[in-house]
């Protein structure tokens, strides 16, 4: 573990379990609070499970009601935001099957899949100069991921948007480990052309 890993377990712990207290006391701060720190990132992955921002939005509400309302389960040793995008997703699993209009079959009822290295890629802050450039560069990323399949594309935006573990991505999605690094790496080789081709197309 590295020594930024050591530092932050405590830190983590003793976030988790002030979320815990502030959550089973019915907190409407603590819940406030939540709101504020995770909405954005929330929303974001929603969206990417059903492709409908309207839809997404009902499921967003319906989230943070299903948080108020099982706060008592968040036993804090766990990180906050992997119990937070299980609920939203059980919950589009729930809703695709009412509505019947979302095909996440897929993600209930996952074929098995080879065990595969993943690919890992480091990250960084964009500098200013080139804000404009990466703003780009999303706008070309968000197209060639709509392209993926849903299963695919979910592990790789938990990997490298929310920069959740492996272990983690596991815990949200519910499944084995050897299956989340099997579809990150299909969807990782899915994409890579798509955005050889897209790259091409605006530098052209």
């Amino acid at each position: 573990m590295s020594f930024a890993a050591l530092v932050a377990t405590p830190w983590l712990e003793r976030e988790g379990a002030k979320i815990a207290r502030g959550l089973r006391r019915h907190d409407p701060d603590t819940l406030d609070h939540l709101i504020e720190v995770y909405q954005h990132r929330l929303l974001r992955y929603l969206v990417y499970l059903t492709g409908n921002r309207e839809f997404a939005e009902d499921l967003f509400q319906e989230t943070w009601m299903r948080v108020l309302e099982r706060g008592n389960q968040y036993n804090g040793k766990s990180r906050f935001d992997t119990w937070l995008f299980a609920i939203a997703r059980h919950l589009v699993i729930d809703a695709s099957r009412k509505k019947s209009c979302l095909s996440l079959e897929a993600l209930t009822n996952p074929a098995e899949e080879s065990n595969v290295a993943t690919m890992e890629f480091a990250s960084a802050e964009p500098t200013p100069f080139e804000h404009s450039h990466m703003r780009e560069e999303s706008e070309r990323v968000d197209s060639a991921l709509s392209h993926l399949d849903a299963v695919q594309r979910e592990v790789v935006m938990l990997r490298f948007q929310e920069e959740m573990s492996l272990d983690e991505i596991a815990e949200v999605t519910g499944a084995p480990l050897s299956t989340v690094k099997s579809r990150l790496y299909r969807g990782l080789e899915a994409l890579r052309p798509r955005l050889e081709m897209t790259g091409k197309a605006v530098n052209a």
